[in-house]
């Protein structure tokens, strides 16, 4: 039987049902704790989903909300404000999924518990939550990244009593969250396995691994022969560790042993899912989180029912407890579930806040201005001009570097190359693409692209990335110079020596370039363990360096015309 408790918290009394059993079709109970005013009469209710832990999300009421680069900004505390959803008057409900906290069942890899998917669970949950008596009928969703997935989830499932969700800083394209370009991220290891600061997931009995559920003993040691064949693996102890010892690390090891995109991504990715979803959505993400910029951009153009899209300003990583959010969050729900006419939907669906300039700007789609594509040439002394190179390589001899193994050094060897200043605002909104002419003496590598807007001081700020495993440069027939797309389906070794293309996607960003300032973009193969940018994300939140040593040539002459291609805008911004 479900606890009650009543205590104070933000001057006001909340009242807490705690450790509720919520039953799921299969005959797992879930369980979940409920926040809500003193008054008795219904409300309408806003739940959170995730593995993990109702426990650390109660944080939120005694935490002051911490931003990075405090250590005690924790990843996983992400189901919002508790007092801010009760003093509101909403039933905050906080529940853990299958395998995790203190709910049934097991957790099986990533979107899938207990073998039913997660989007099922979730169905149940609401529907449940709305036939209480302390629900008015009327449910929608909180929390951001994972939880924020987990709404996508639901709603592709039609639940009916889910009104409207709001999404910030969702996870979508699985593959895209944990290789960037077909390089491995290791943040996702730390939401999982609680490295680097982050609490991780709430698992009773640990998680089951779909990979050693899958194959056979004999076929596992194969395929972690195989990948222990990859030198950047070879080098990195812990996953030398995690292919050895698999069933200390399920989930982290079935990341690692599929290291291309394919089924077993796609079987569960929310953009796969959101034609089913007719309910209103909001999806709000804030700059300097590319890959989840991406999947926002993508699941908002794939959704058809009532919709909204918010791109936020830099730094990329919101507070732990989460706040941020909540005023537009309310005006959204209180449209939504109250049926109070705030004007909400009258407002332009798209809107993009603009760094450098710091305008907010709008529109019907995204990006909310036309743009026109245009390139940078990469040229002799750390130039980027908008004219071409006119010499030949005999003449515009490339540029190279040589990066040793960071098992030997701790040194990241870059090359950069900057425009002049810009004499007038100029502003870019998009995704764009850098176009690289390069020869390298190994079968692979990886190519770090980081673009940046720097003033007369010297002072920067990261505008956007791009990520490429050279073995990964395959690209899907629906690219363009300036929109590229790669499978990642397949891994094709380079021919040492060979001058290939190499085209890298850069994240979409929204920047204006003041005058004065230049735009200056780094390229290596490795990212420095610290810097200005990388600061602000988790500690975990940097990419598998390369294990071997590798030269690197990169020709920018008359016929190998390294570049890149930016989104310029055309007309004038509508800001707000």
């Amino acid at each position: 039987m479900a606890e009650y408790r009543t205590f104070d918290a933000a001057g006001q009394t909340i009242h807490l049902r705690k450790d509720l059993r919520v039953p799921m079709r299969d005959g797992i109970e879930l369980v979940a704790d409920a926040y809500h005013g003193v008054a008795d009469a219904p409300r309408p209710a806003l739940v959170a989903l995730s593995p993990y832990g109702k426990e650390l999300q109660a944080l939120a009421l005694t935490t002051p909300p911490q931003r990075r680069p405090s250590p005690l900004w924790d990843g996983c505390i992400e189901a919002g404000d508790i007092a801010r959803v009760v003093g509101e008057g909403y039933v905050h409900v906080i529940g853990d999924l299958r395998g995790s906290g203190g709910s049934e069942g097991e957790h099986i890899g990533n979107y899938n518990a207990g073998g039913v998917s997660l989007g099922q669970d979730a169905y149940d949950f609401i529907e449940w939550v709305a036939e209480q008596p302390w629900c008015d009928g009327n449910v929608g969703m909180i929390g951001i990244s994972y939880f924020g997935s987990m709404q996508v989830l639901a709603a592709a499932e039609r639940p009916p009593h889910l009104k409207a969700i709001f999404v910030s800083g969702g996870h979508y394209d699985f593959y895209e969250t944990t290789y960037h370009g077909g390089i491995m991220w290791f943040m996702p290891r730390a939401a999982r396995e609680g490295r680097g600061g982050d609490s991780g997931w709430a698992f009773t009995d640990g998680v089951t691994s779909r990979m050693l559920e899958t194959y056979s003993p004999e076929e596992i040691r194969t395929r972690v022969a195989a990948r222990l064949a990859d030198p950047d693996v070879a080098a990195w102890p812990n996953l030398v560790h995690v292919l050895n010892y698999p069933k200390h690390r399920e989930a982290w090891f079935d990341i690692v042993m599929n290291e291309l995109d394919g089924e077993w991504y796609e079987e569960r990715n929310p953009i796969t899912l959101a034609p089913r979803i007719d309910i209103p959505v909001y999806l709000q993400i804030d700059q300097g989180r590319g890959w989840t910029m991406d999947g926002t951009i993508e699941l908002f153009d794939a959704l058809r029912g009532p919709k909204k899209l918010d791109i936020g300003p830099y730094p990329p990583m919101q507070s732990r407890p989460f706040v941020e959010e909540h005023d537009t969050m309310f005006r959204w729900y209180d449209y939504w579930i109250k049926g109070i006419d705030n004007g909400v939907m009258d407002e332009p669906a798209v809107t993009v806040f603009v760094e450098g300039s710091r305008e907010r700007v709008t529109g019907d789609q995204w990006p909310p201005k036309d743009i026109e594509y245009r390139s940078l040439y990469l040229r002799p002394r750390g130039g980027l001009s908008p004219e071409p190179e006119p010499m030949g390589a005999e003449y515009a001899a490339p540029e190279g570097f040589y990066q040793a193994p960071l098992t030997v050094t701790d040194k990241v060897e870059m090359l950069r190359w900057s425009t002049a200043p810009f004499e007038e605002p100029t502003e870019l909104i998009g995704p764009g693409a850098a176009h690289l002419f390069a020869e390298i003496d190994q079968d692979d590598t990886n190519f770090i692209l980081r673009l940046w807007d720097e003033d007369r001081g010297g002072a920067r700020q990261l505008i956007t990335s791009g990520y490429l495993k050279a073995s990964h440069r395959e690209l899907d027939p629906c690219s363009t110079e300036g929109d590229p797309r790669h499978p990642h389906t397949r891994a094709v070794p380079v021919e040492p020596g060979a001058i290939e293309e190499y085209v890298l996607r850069l994240y979409p960003f929204a920047a204006t370039f003041r005058p004065g300032h230049r735009l200056t973009v780094e390229l290596s193969n490795n990212e420095p363990w610290q810097d200005s940018h990388n600061a602000l994300l988790p500690p975990d939140a940097f990419h598998l360096p390369v294990g071997r040593p590798v030269t690197h040539k990169i020709y920018r002459d008359a016929a190998h015309r390294s570049r890149l291609v930016l989104p310029f805008t055309t007309r004038a911004a509508a800001s707000g």
